[in-house]
């Protein structure tokens, strides 16, 4: 076989440097090696810029391939390849005429190696996250046609804007083997990764991420202008507002729940329903005796015994004493004081929106403040939020929503990313008031339901969320057409 493949290599440490370079040349498929990196002794063809996420470097890298295909090492890590697995890069890539392709791999942590899959790409994998593994084969004339096309200067939006470009005229394949071993150098817990899009520190990279994917949904015709429909608030409703809290066995955290609930002041009637998806915990009977101490609160335990949170929301939103706003919280967390509620409502009628999403801090179980703190999501803008929506991997908290136009949408039943499939939804033809005050706070604990997740699950949750962002691409497709 031709040596078909550039190799780009970060800036590793020098004597692992020399080793990774020492085992890639011993691959007769391998044309050149190039090393991003300011240092001049770092290896024989240096790239001199050592930010792949920058448009210079991705410019410079366009410049400097030659063979067919360059295969970038995306962050620091050792790799091993196994046998033969860059032909295989190779052949997929030529019988395909993919544009990008990357595989599965094995991770190694400490002493241990474990499997990695990762998931297929589709149209709504928009994230800027989206992990394709820390190695990608790139057809270079696909490389080449995007930077020629792009005229961005991105300091950390380079490689997403690169991707997206080649995404538009090229597919974007998974190999589902096990090509490759890397060694994992982020050691986090899932549940602590998750908010790293929102930390305050990567306010500018989130900008410049944001007018990547606006410009790939114009290009794409899935953007929406800030237009939307007008509500007027004109129906009868018993109460204002209805506070719904879906739970099953968390006798642990419930009390608490309800208890911020029933202390919140209003000058309107708001009432309290909590779904109770037949808890085995103690969960029911404490419920039964808040219950009769207060007659806000309305326990519901549904005759359906195949519902998930979205499913219980539904329960909630279609009983004939939900209010006119639905207002969620989660039953493991509290609102942050007693004008939550109505802060929310007075939201509403403020914007005349359909859903309105607050701001909150993460905490541990006894409400200590935990990084990052505040989650306040300013990236949802009003001329540009429900594009954006469409890149970042949550909405916010807590939501709520103006209950005709919930219960005319409804929300999918499932127990992760239905909040966001609504949220998305009704972006589409609303606007989504928000506050950026915390009104909320949100325990982080071992009981979580996304505090450490396993690869599989953790996939299958992204997977969902990329599943709904494409069923949303195509419905704002369909609408520009």
């Amino acid at each position: 076989m031709n040596r078909k493949i550039d190799i780009f290599l970060p800036k590793y440490e020098k004597n692992e440097l020399n080793k990774v370079i020492v085992k890639f040349k011993s691959f007769d498929i391998v044309n050149q090696i190039f090393v991003l990196s300011e240092d001049e002794t770092a290896g024989e063809n240096i790239i001199n810029n050592s930010n792949l996420y920058s448009s210079d470097a991705i410019r410079k890298l366009s410049d400097a391939v030659s063979a067919d295909y360059l295969l970038l090492i995306t962050n620091e890590t050792s790799i091993d390849f196994g046998s033969f697995s860059l032909e295989r890069f190779v052949e997929v890539a030529e019988n395909s005429n993919a544009g990008i392709v990357y595989s599965d791999y094995y991770e190694k942590k400490g002493d241990q190696i474990v499997k990695h899959p990762v998931i297929e790409y589709q149209a709504g994998s928009l994230r800027d996250d989206f992990n394709f593994g820390p190695v990608m084969l790139i057809k270079t004339s696909a490389f080449k046609k995007a930077v020629s096309n792009s005229t961005n200067n991105y300091n950390a939006a380079g490689l997403y804007d690169l991707r997206l470009s080649i995404s538009r005229n090229y597919s974007v394949i998974r190999i589902p083997e096990f090509l490759y071993t890397a060694v994992e150098i982020d050691l986090r817990k899932s549940g602590e990764k998750q908010f790293d899009y929102v930390d305050p520190k990567n306010r500018q990279n989130q900008l410049e991420m944001e007018k990547a994917v606006t410009d790939h949904l114009k290009q794409i015709n899935g953007y929406l202008k800030p237009e939307f429909k007008s509500l007027v608030f004109d129906e009868d409703f018993e109460n204002e507002a209805s506070v719904i809290i879906p739970v099953r066995n968390r006798v642990k955290t419930i009390g608490d729940a309800v208890k911020s609930v029933l202390n919140q002041k209003a000058d309107f009637k708001f009432n309290l329903i909590v779904v109770d998806n037949h808890s085995t915990d103690g969960t029911s009977e404490l419920l039964a005796d808040l219950a009769k101490a207060d007659d806000r609160l309305l326990h519901l335990i549904p005759e359906r015994t195949d519902l998930q949170i979205g499913g219980c929301w539904n329960e909630g939103i279609m009983h004939e004493s939900c209010g006119r706003f639905a207002i969620q919280l989660d039953s493991d967390d509290i609102y942050y004081d007693e004008n939550t509620v109505r802060k929310i409502v007075e939201k509403f009628h403020e914007e005349r929106c359909a859903m309105v999403i607050g701001s909150y801090k993460l905490t541990d179980f006894e409400l200590n403040e935990i990084p990052p703190g505040l989650i306040d999501h300013k990236e949802w803008t009003q001329d540009n939020g429900r594009n954006n929506a469409l890149r970042i991997n949550g909405l916010g908290a807590p939501r709520a929503f103006y209950t005709p136009v919930l219960r005319k949408i409804k929300i999918p039943n499932v127990s992760y990313g239905e909040d966001y499939s609504v949220g998305l939804s009704i972006s589409r033809d609303y606007q989504i008031g928000r506050i950026y005050d915390p009104i909320y706070l949100c325990r982080r604990w071992e009981g979580n339901s996304d505090a450490a997740l396993e690869i599989d699950k953790l996939n299958a949750n992204n997977f969902y969320k990329d599943k709904i962002r494409t069923f949303e691409l195509l419905a704002r497709q369909n609408r520009n057409f």
